[in-house]
C-alpha cells in the first residue's frame, strides 16, 4: 500500500494553506474546503490517484477533476499549488482584484482547474460529459467529481447519475462530501437525503462508504473501484474538519476568519504538521 502518511501530511498542508488563504481575505467558504482536504490529498499528492502533469496542466491524457461544490475552490487551489501547478504566492490573492483564484473554481483563470463550477448541480453534468468523452476517445484516464451532500438536493445531479449508469461510465468516480450541513442548516432539516450510498446503488452505481477524514480508507476505496459501473464514494466528514476553531461554529458554511480565530486555526494546522514530523 502507498505510504498513507504522505497523504496525511499533504492533507495537513492543504488545511494550513487554505486557512491562511481565507484568512488573508478575512472571510470565505473555509469549512466545506477543510472537509474535502483528505480526499484531495489522496488524489493530488505525489503517488496519489490522479495522473496529472503539473507543468502540462492541459495534457490530453490527464485525469480530470470537477469540484461541483465550487465554493470549495480554496482547497483545490491549495492542492494545486502544493503540487506545483502554479506559484504558492498566488494563494494570497484569493478573490482579490485581478486574481487568478476566484472564490469558486474557474477553468479560464486557474491552471489545473478542469471545469468552471459554482452553480450547484451543474458540475455533475459536466463531469459526466468529460467522462463520456474520455471513454469515446479511448483514453485510460478518469474523471473525479466532488458533490456536496446538500447539492444532492438538485434534480440535475440525479439526471447525471442516471445517464452515467446508462453509459456505464466506470471511469467516473464521484465523491459526496457528506458533512451533514448546508447553507441553511443541517441536511436533515433542509431535505433529508436518507442513505445516499444506497441511492447511488439503486441508480446502478458501485457505492462505498468511508471515513472521509481517513486517507487510508479513501485510498483503499479507490483501489476497489468497479471496472463496469460508475463509482460513488460517500465521504463521512465534518464541516471544518481538522480546524476546531472552524468546526465548532454551528453556522459555518461561510464565515469570518480573522483575529483570534485565525491565529488559533493556523496554530492547530501547524501543530498537526509538527505531529506528523513534516515541515510547514
Amino acid at each position: 500500500m502507498q505510504n498513507t502518511k504522505d497523504f496525511e501530511i499533504f492533507a495537513a498542508k492543504i488545511r494550513l494553506e487554505t486557512t491562511k488563504m481565507v484568512g488573508t481575505r478575512g472571510f470565505g467558504h473555509i469549512s466545506g474546503s477543510l472537509s474535502v482536504a483528505d480526499a484531495l490529498a489522496v488524489l493530488y499528492a505525489e503517488g496519489g490517484a490522479m495522473n496529472v502533469r503539473p507543468k502540462e496542466p492541459k495534457w490530453d491524457g490527464r485525469d480530470k477533476l470537477v469540484m461541483s461544490k465550487g465554493h470549495a475552490g480554496p482547497a483545490v487551489y491549495s492542492a494545486l499549488a502544493l503540487r506545483g501547478f502554479f506559484p504558492m504566492d498566488w494563494l494570497a490573492t484569493l478573490n482579490q482584484p485581478e486574481t487568478r483564484l476566484p472564490s469558486h473554481c474557474d477553468m479560464k483563470l486557474t491552471p489545473g482547474v478542469d471545469f468552471t463550477t459554482g452553480s450547484l448541480g451543474q458540475g455533475a453534468s459536466a463531469a459526466v460529459g468529460l467522462a463520456l468523452a474520455q471513454k469515446m476517445d479511448n483514453f485510460p484516464s478518469k474523471t473525479y467529481l466532488f458533490l456536496g451532500d446538500g447539492e444532492c438536493n438538485e434534480g440535475q445531479v440525479w439526471e447525471a447519475v442516471m445517464f452515467a449508469a446508462q453509459h456505464k461510465l466506470s471511469n467516473l468516480v464521484t465523491f459526496v462530501d457528506y458533512n451533514k450541513k448546508q447553507l441553511d442548516g443541517t441536511t436533515d432539516e433542509v431535505i433529508d437525503m436518507g442513505d445516499i450510498a444506497a441511492k447511488f446503488t439503486e441508480f446502478g452505481w458501485n457505492s462505498q462508504k468511508v471515513n472521509g477524514q481517513c486517507v487510508a480508507e479513501i485510498y483503499t476505496a479507490l483501489q476497489n473501484l468497479s471496472a463496469d459501473l460508475p463509482n460513488a464514494i460517500i465521504l463521512n466528514t465534518t464541516k471544518g474538519a481538522g480546524v476546531s476553531a472552524v468546526a465548532d461554529v454551528t453556522l459555518n458554511h461561510h464565515m469570518v476568519v480573522d483575529g483570534d480565530l485565525l491565529v488559533a486555526a493556523i496554530n492547530e494546522c501547524e501543530a498537526k504538521l509538527a505531529e506528523l514530523g513534516a515541515c510547514k
